[in-house]
């Protein structure tokens, strides 16, 4: 078996176990958002990735720790067709009695009072799940999003979801490690990836300006690699 044929395997695999806990879950989920998000499947995995659609997200957060931190902000924007559909652009602070460090406030510029003023935790990851239904999350650095949002359910309906991913910094190192030559990990960071496929400086650590970074960033390497237009969603999922 090829590297190909096994990693592609191993998707379809991963793919089958999505499906099967989508519809487990389905059965003993609360009527409501959550029932509503799992009522959809997933997009066949043979898709061409140009037609699959797809939710930019990104997070802010009070620390790195799913468990101990929480969600300080959401902002996501739909791709589909390589094209970004501004009107579908959204951007919330989450209300939380998280005390805010000011290490932590230099970083993303969000201040207690801003926090205070925000929307209920359930309300925004409500909105969320209903853009993402049907949806594949594109992110940068899963590891981030996958923990707050699968905490996130856990706290408000008792379940998460799996939700399948791409990310733009995994495709990076996939073809980084092809070259089989040593290479700075920072070199992986949205804004130096950016700046290697020449895109704009961006304002970076806040929600919507990051997830509108990572779709530039997602549709700028698909650009290149999927000259031929043959590339399917089971290619690039994490």
């Amino acid at each position: 078996m090829t590297s190909t044929t096994l990693a592609n395997s191993s998707v379809f695999g991963w793919l089958i176990g999505y499906e099967a806990k989508r519809k487990k879950l389905l059965q003993k989920a609360p009527a409501g958002v959550l029932r509503d998000f799992l009522s959809v499947p997933l997009p066949d995995i043979d898709t061409p990735i140009d037609k699959v659609e797809i939710l930019a997200v990104d997070f802010e957060t009070t620390g790195l720790d799913a468990k101990q931190d929480k969600l300080l902000s959401v902002g996501f924007i739909t791709l589909k067709k390589q094209q970004m559909s501004l009107k579908t652009s959204y951007h919330q602070i989450i209300k939380t009695k998280a005390q805010l460090e000011e290490s932590n406030v230099i970083i993303h510029h969000i201040t207690d009072s801003q926090k205070e003023q925000g929307q209920a935790l359930s309300t925004v990851v409500e909105t969320l799940l209903k853009a993402l239904a049907g949806k594949v999350m594109l992110v940068h650095f899963a590891r981030i999003e996958k923990q707050f949002l699968t905490e996130a359910c856990l706290e408000l309906y008792g379940m998460a979801p799996t939700f399948p991913m791409i990310d733009t910094l995994a495709l990076a190192k996939r073809r980084l490690d092809k070259r089989d030559v040593a290479y700075d990990p920072s070199e992986l960071r949205l804004t130096n990836l950016r700046r290697k496929f020449e895109l704009p400086e961006h304002h970076a650590h806040n929600a919507l300006n990051d997830a509108i970074a990572t779709a530039e960033l997602f549709m700028a390497q698909m650009s290149k690699a999927n000259k031929n237009g043959e590339t399917t969603l089971k290619d690039v999922l994490l």
